[in-house]
């Protein structure tokens, strides 16, 4: 398919995709799929229905200017005029531009995924994106109501649950009294990424808007979504801690080991275990491949903090956590406690052999067998002995703990969350 560029400034850049369709679509990019090269936003997904496409592509993160906008048009207009069928599409800031633009392009659809109204910081309490906001180019930048029309149908979609979206949500709907919307709960700013589906971007763009049919469509996309899945587990998990059993007791999955992020997967193995359900199932089903399996018994633990916690090495997440003694030993093959002597290097006892526990700059842990060499970018732990506690530190670093079993590594040793005792 053919492509040229038909607008470029300093902001944006322009390109035509011809197409064989009577549709024009016009994609907006956003602060992720910004210009490079000849790359339009959805392209993959518009090509395949032969769309005719315009997109419009962010060269900076400077949310579609007004003036670069209104010069694109009067260049772009004998293209536009070739069309009865215009719709626009984007998500976030370019969610925000197709529906600003709506009238200046004459789009029939819209169809934006969780739009900004501004963000101008007088304007709106959201600051995600208060640093882009340049005054010199932004002014009056909210979406105005001689700017939409009520002939034109928008469509759009966002999480009602999350505040900062919600809040740009509340601000554009008196302006758009008719416009369709699909509420895409616990899935945050990330509905388009959820909601990624060549099919359902064709249903946007050619489908009479019908409720039911749309949500029915949606719930089938979602639930391949991994991304749906990691935004669902992460929302539900501080209310709901039963959540997380519930799907792996109800769905047969393995996901692969790179599906979670390593914060969240630890958060889910932390939470599995605090149900007393880390097995070796469900840690498969969550794709953590373990490594390491406590068989033999293990020395007690006797490295408590300020929250009466014991600290251990989580063999399943590889990360320092801490647990109630209860917890430890419900978990006794994958949480292994710390027994440590002071002003010593962290030396861990696993299946009766000795491993020092050794850390590098990105936080990654290692267990080294005793005799054998420590990789160049690891060192060692040493848990240190002061007048009133102790503490476990890396290079210049304090291990602090919270009060949900979590650590960090963090500068300031005065923390009472890194203040550690012995028993």
């Amino acid at each position: 398919m053919d492509k040229q560029i038909i607008f470029e400034d300093e902001h944006i850049r322009v390109i035509f995709l011809k197409g064989s369709s009577d549709t024009l679509v016009i994609s907006f990019g956003d602060l992720i799929s910004r210009a490079k090269g000849m790359s339009i936003n959805a392209e993959k997904s518009l090509i395949k229905y032969q769309y005719n496409v315009i997109g419009i592509m962010p060269k900076q993160k400077s949310w579609f200017p007004k003036s670069s906008m209104i010069l694109m048009q009067q260049q772009i207009q004998p293209i536009l005029e070739q069309f009865k069928g215009i719709v626009g599409y984007g998500g976030s800031m370019g969610g925000y531009a197709a529906i600003k633009y709506s009238n200046l392009l004459n789009m029939q659809k819209i169809v934006a995924f969780v739009p900004q109204y501004s963000i101008d910081p007088d304007v709106v309490q959201d600051r995600r994106y208060a640093e882009f906001f340049d005054a010199s180019i932004h002014q009056d930048m909210q979406i105005q109501a001689d700017e939409v029309d009520s002939s034109r149908e928008y469509i759009i979609v966002y999480d009602p649950y999350y505040a900062e979206d919600k809040e740009h949500f509340l601000k554009i709907q008196p302006l758009l009294p008719k416009m369709h919307v699909i509420h895409l709960p616990f899935t945050g700013h990330e509905a388009l990424s959820v909601l990624a589906s060549s099919q359902l971007l064709n249903d946007f763009v050619v489908e009479p808007f019908e409720i039911t049919y749309f949500y029915k469509r949606v719930r089938e996309v979602k639930k391949q979504s991994k991304f749906y899945y990691r935004h669902v587990l992460d929302a539900l998990l501080p209310r709901h801690n039963q959540a997380l059993l519930k799907i792996l007791e109800q769905n047969e999955i393995a996901l692969d080991e790179r599906y979670f992020d390593a914060v969240l997967k630890q958060k889910l193995v932390q939470q599995l275990f605090n149900l007393k359900q880390g097995t070796e199932q469900n840690l498969h089903k969550l794709g953590v491949h373990l490594h390491f399996v406590q068989h033999a018994a293990a020395l007690p633990a006797n490295v408590v903090t300020a929250q009466n916690h014991f600290v251990v090495f989580n063999l399943a997440s590889l990360k320092l956590e801490s647990y109630t003694a209860e917890i430890i030993a419900a978990n006794q093959a994958y949480l292994l406690p710390l027994n440590l002597t002071a002003n010593a290097l962290v030396k861990l006892t696993l299946n009766d052999e000795y491993y020092f526990l050794s850390m590098n700059d990105r936080g990654i842990h290692k267990l080294v067998k005793d005799g054998d060499p420590f990789a160049l970018d690891q060192s060692p732990l040493v848990f240190k002995h002061y007048a009133d506690f102790y503490s476990l530190s890396y290079k210049q670093l304090t291990l602090s703990c919270d009060a949900s079993g979590f650590t960090q590594f963090i500068e300031n040793n005065a923390d009472e969350q890194t203040k550690l005792q012995l028993c």
